[in-house]
């Protein structure tokens, strides 16, 4: 696999007054992501991208974690710093931020 992770981060924009991700905290989370890996000696191993959505729509801002599969959700600056520290640097993922599975 070319990638250890893979990161998509929804950056989905819709009409005004409906529940979204937005474009502005999906573009500003891509860069607070990217920040904090980047002078880590994996940085080449995780690619973090913008994404369309997610479907989580009711949890975002959110983003998916691949190959793991771990759904984040309600995300802001603090805990998007702890999951690239812990998640995407330490290789253990944070439940306090995942959106529960469904069956």
């Amino acid at each position: 696999m070319k990638y250890d992770y893979h990161v998509f981060v929804c950056a989905n924009q819709k009409a005004e007054g409906k529940k979204c991700c937005g474009e502005k905290f999906g573009l500003d989370a891509v860069k607070i992501l990217r920040e904090k890996i980047k002078n880590h000696e994996s940085a080449s191993r995780i690619r973090i991208q913008r994404a369309g959505c997610l479907d989580v729509c009711g949890n975002g801002p959110a983003m998916v974690v691949y190959p793991d599969g771990c759904f984040y959700g309600n995300l802001n600056e603090e805990s998007l710093e702890k999951i690239a520290e812990s998640h995407l640097l330490g290789n253990h993922p944070l439940s306090e931020f995942m959106l529960p599975e469904k069956d």
